[in-house]
């Protein structure tokens, strides 16, 4: 493999750097995106030959498409008016893989994707095939050649964040914590977000309260017996994309619900019509999720940890040297969804507090990695009784704190998320006045009402349609 191939991740974020760099001060012409392309040629001795590959590297951190076009053509002018980032959200930058000929069985990516779909043909590389990839995002952190990439959404949104009139709100997930320093707290990160122009910060885990409190009357529902089980969908687009692609007979067991995210944009929208709303995690999958067909109201842009290290780092950004703008949205409950066990353990606490006096009691398994996933789902679809009712999915290991895109250990931000739970004010959702404040703008007075309110009900329904059916029936 020749040396400019390698470590092609560091090369992808100094592409990234140079593009915020200039957009931050101006808009970029494709005159900047040939610049920047021939520096990264000269620099890392790229050969004539590299050039298309370069190039859709620089496309792809735009948020566009590759095309394998050597030459920029309307590249810039796309990038001043494109209202947001399209399918598909992972793509195969070709070049890379030639150097590797027959030996792709060798690649680092090669195994990458053994319990999902086998992406690899023979002598051509990694094929991205939509109806088959869980959009996990492992792929693009494994191929250290850049042969395959996620699109970078940053750019687009920064024209949306220079607009006037337009309020943008930042939605951040719960595994946030600790992703840009043990000592940077969320009120210093609401203020770096009001810094590049959003309106404000809002905890996604808010809105993981109200879905506990969802999912819990759905499991008192539809657990009656010890041979019922429910399997939640809540948080992770990876797990759902398993359950949905190759286990579709499970589905009746799922619960109907978004995902936090989906319905923190969902609410917000509701609330302050008009606005955008950007999610920040740790998940390339939460990118091809806000783009899904039956979902894509909520979500305008999203961003990842270790994207938006390197615009705090181009822009100016010292998160240390803040001030605080302090605001306790969340429970303990919903702040711990960001690490294996956080839904279980939240859906159960309100379980226990609207039906005290349960028969059948809410019994959860536990899997993260998509190999432990497969694991349990292969299990249910044979029928074996697996002792649990309650089965919590997450895509990556150690939930979403695993995430492809975080910038910290999973043992450091467990222990931080653990930390950061516990300092809420707020233990359980039912606990959560925030919510009472929300849902009483849909007339809706106790948390028990959410689950039967048709207003609620429509903006936690991932399928609207179906949902309006049985609120008819």
């Amino acid at each position: 493999m020749q040396q400019r191939f390698k470590d092609f991740q560091q090369k992808r974020m100094e592409i990234f750097r140079e593009l915020i760099k200039r957009q931050w001060e101006k808009p970029l012409t494709n005159e900047d995106l040939e610049i920047i392309a021939d520096e990264i040629i000269r620099k890392y001795g790229y050969q004539d030959e590299d050039a298309a590959f370069v190039k859709d590297h620089i496309r792809v951190a735009m948020g566009q498409n590759p095309n394998q076009q050597r030459s920029f053509t309307d590249e810039a002018e796309i990038l001043q008016t494109i209202p947001q980032v399209t399918r598909p959200i992972l793509t195969k930058i070709e070049g890379a893989c030639k150097e590797c000929g027959e030996n792709y069985e060798e690649c680092d990516c090669y195994d990458v994707c053994k319990y999902e779909a086998q992406m690899y043909k023979r002598s051509t590389g990694p094929m991205v095939i939509e109806d088959k990839c869980l959009s996990c995002g492992r792929c693009t952190i494994t191929c250290s050649f850049g042969a395959l990439a996620d699109k970078i959404e940053f750019l687009p949104l920064l024209n949306l964040l220079n607009q006037e009139g337009v309020k943008v709100y930042a939605s951040v997930a719960p595994s946030i914590v600790g992703q840009f320093g043990d000592n940077i707290s969320m009120g210093q990160l609401r203020t770096a977000f009001k810094l590049m122009g959003f309106e404000d910060m809002v905890e996604t885990a808010l809105f993981a309260d109200i879905l506990t409190i969802k999912e819990a009357f759905e499991f008192n529902k539809l657990v009656t017996n010890k041979e019922d089980f429910f399997l939640t969908s809540c948080c992770c687009p990876v797990w759902l994309n398993l359950v949905f692609k190759n286990y579709p007979d499970l589905t009746s067991h799922m619960s109907p619900s978004v995902s936090p995210m989906i319905a923190s944009g969902r609410f917000l929208k509701k609330l302050y019509p008009g606005i955008k709303v950007v999610f920040i995690s740790p998940c390339t999958a939460k990118k091809a999720e806000a783009k899904d067909p039956l979902l894509e109201d909520a979500i305008d842009f999203v961003l990842t940890y270790n994207e938006l290290k390197e615009i705090f780092t181009v822009i100016g950004v010292d998160l240390q040297e803040l001030p605080e703008d302090d605001k306790d949205h969340a429970s303990f409950a919903g702040r711990v969804y960001a690490r294996t066990g956080g839904v279980s353990l939240s859906v159960k606490t309100v379980v226990n507090r609207i039906a005290p006096d349960r028969l059948i009691h809410l019994r959860a398994k536990k899997v993260h990695g998509v190999k432990q996933c497969k694991a349990i789902l292969d299990q249910l679809k044979q029928g074996v009784q697996i002792g649990y009712n309650f089965i919590e999915g997450m895509g990556c290991e150690g939930g979403c704190i695993g995430g492809p895109k975080t910038n910290i250990s999973v043992d450091q931000a467990r222990q931080l998320v653990n930390a950061f739970g516990e300092d809420s004010l707020i233990m359980t959702p039912m606990d959560n006045l925030n919510i009472l404040k929300i849902i009483s703008e849909f007339g809706v007075n106790h948390y028990r009402e959410i689950a039967d309110n048709r207003d609620i009900t429509l903006l936690l329904a991932r399928d609207r349609k179906r949902a309006e059916e049985l609120l008819e029936r």
